[in-house]
């Protein structure tokens, strides 16, 4: 394996947004940068969150996989998740 942690610049900058208990319940929101790199990665955000709002066990899973994805791609991350938890 060559995994060496290398500090990946920012290409772009978004904020996903819980939308509340009725699906869909995520929306991704271009902030900066690179609107088509964000374009991309909204269709993956999508795929992975729009059916599970954040109480579902699989919603924490999901979410990490979304973080590492955009890591990878440098892409910033903001969550609005206005829920007791």
């Amino acid at each position: 394996m060559n995994e060496t942690e290398q500090p990946t610049e920012i290409r772009a900058r978004i904020r996903i947004l819980y939308l509340g208990p009725v699906a869909p319940h995520w929306e991704v929101r271009w902030s900066s940068g690179d609107r088509t790199i964000v374009d991309e990665f909204t269709q993956r955000v999508n795929a992975r969150l729009m059916m599970l709002p954040p109480h579902d066990p699989q919603f924490r899973r999901n979410r990490e996989r979304v973080m590492r994805d955009a890591e990878r791609e440098g892409i910033y991350v903001t969550w609005d998740i206005d829920e007791d938890d």
